[in-house]
């Protein structure tokens, strides 16, 4: 592939990468960061790729493991601070900010990272399952039960109840 028809696929997949890396990220500037980087690690490795018409996956792949990379390293820092006393206080919602939050969208973000990815890339980006399988390197079978238990999930967040399991009344 010349260098031209590299620019121009890289070009055609910006849109769903940004798309994709903003669900992610929850942040445009983060959003761009992380693309950027995507695409500077594909570039760097472009003659590993195992598929050439696997192209789509391939970069959606690369964002996603960029992402966990960086969640990583947050948390590992994060740590490192409360060791040292400077951590920040607990920035989790409020019970009742979760109680009130019944749209959609809302749950769709306080799914977990794994799990909203599965949604956006079948739902949203109209990715295959196999794409996806290919994408998280697992098989196909553990994406479909991934991805139902994702699309459970959202409706119980839909439905109002919080991520976590009930509290039981004691006597």
């Amino acid at each position: 592939m010349s260098p031209y028809e590299l620019d121009q696929a890289l070009r055609e997949q910006l849109p769903s990468l940004r798309r994709f890396a903003r669900w992610l990220a929850r942040d445009p500037h983060a959003a761009d960061d992380l693309v950027q980087s995507a695409l500077e690690r594909a570039i760097a490795g472009w003659g590993q790729r195992r598929d050439e018409a696997a192209l789509r996956p391939w970069l959606f792949s690369i964002l996603y493991r960029q992402f966990l990379d960086g969640q990583r390293r947050a948390q590992r820092y994060a740590g490192l601070l409360a060791r040292i006393g400077l951590g920040a206080a607990d920035s989790q919602p409020s019970a009742e900010r979760e109680t009130l939050a019944r749209s959609a969208l809302e749950a769709l973000q306080r799914l977990p990272v794994e799990q909203r990815s599965l949604l956006l890339w079948v739902s949203v980006e109209g990715l295959s399952y196999q794409e996806v399988a290919d994408i998280l390197e697992v098989p196909i079978g553990t994406v479909m039960s991934r991805l139902s238990r994702a699309r459970q999930a959202l409706r119980r967040l839909s439905d109002g109840e919080t991520a976590t399991a009930p509290l039981r009344l004691l006597k």
